[in-house]
């Protein structure tokens, strides 16, 4: 029965690594994972801050930065890192996705959340959706499509493919978007790529502010960044940052962010 004893003590342990979920570890849903940093002294975390990678990025890599974790964690919110397949992300237009809808994503997205929110305990009401890059990509196609999935979207030097959609979910929500005025992997302008073209970023924010009843955009500096900010009838914020630089993130930039959603009685 000694065996027996050891065999048992040792499916437990190997069923422990199985479930094991965290920052260094993966959370698997399906096919598909995502990994999780959580706050310390905060069970369960106030909300959370769910971060899209660049081209070539992993979830595991954003883990590896400790400024963005120890900003989120501090904050009292859990940081989740979803990850692409292959290192990318299936987006309308894309160079490698001209035939895609985004459904694939949007449909991860949602069991990240179903998953995170059941797992963790955290608000479904409070999370952010943010991201650098093809991640910034990411997160406009989600404020148009899943808006109601987020309490707001903060993007960072990402726009959509060729140009916005015909038409966004109603109703809009909050958009603080962040970029480098020298930014020459995702121009402001945008460029053609392939056979398509990264589109325009004043024509994401024209649009979103259009199906958003957005007012009149009013200016504003804060230290680096210059930003024009509006806001709809339902207290929503929509929000254009530029600062001197190029293809880039800094932590600051969506501390910045997260206040703005926080002003805005979204967190």
């Amino acid at each position: 029965m000694r065996w027996l004893a050891v065999l048992c003590g040792l499916l437990i342990g190997w069923g422990g690594v199985a479930q094991a979920c965290g920052a260094d570890s993966d959370c698997r849903i399906g096919e598909r994972i995502y990994r999780i940093s959580l706050p310390e002294g905060t069970d369960p975390p106030v909300g959370a801050v769910v971060w899209s990678h660049g081209y070539r990025g992993s979830a595991a890599g954003v883990m590896r930065n400790m400024s963005l974790r120890r900003m989120v964690n501090d904050r009292g919110m859990a940081l989740i890192a979803a990850e692409g397949v292959g290192g990318s992300w299936d987006l309308p237009n894309g160079p490698r996705t001209m035939d895609s809808t985004g459904a694939a994503e949007f449909a991860y997205f949602e069991r990240v959340i179903a998953d995170a929110t059941a797992r963790f305990g955290i608000a479904p009401d409070r999370l952010v959706a943010t991201g650098f890059s093809a991640g910034g990509m990411m997160v406009w196609n989600l404020a148009c499509a899943r808006p109601a999935l987020f309490a707001g979207f903060v993007p960072f030097s990402g726009t959509y493919w060729q140009g916005p959609p015909e038409t966004c979910a109603r109703p809009a929500s909050s958009v603080v978007h962040i970029h480098g005025t020298g930014d020459g992997t995702v121009p402001l302008d945008g460029r053609a790529i392939g056979p398509t073209r990264q589109g325009r970023v004043s024509d994401a924010v024209a649009h979103y502010a259009a199906h958003g009843a957005f007012g009149g955009f009013e200016i504003s500096v804060e230290g680096p960044l210059r930003c024009r900010t509006a806001q709809n009838a339902g207290g929503e914020r929509l929000e254009l940052c530029l600062f001197d630089g190029g293809h880039s993130f800094r932590t600051e930039f969506l501390t910045y962010g997260l206040d703005r959603l926080e002003d805005a009685g979204k967190l």
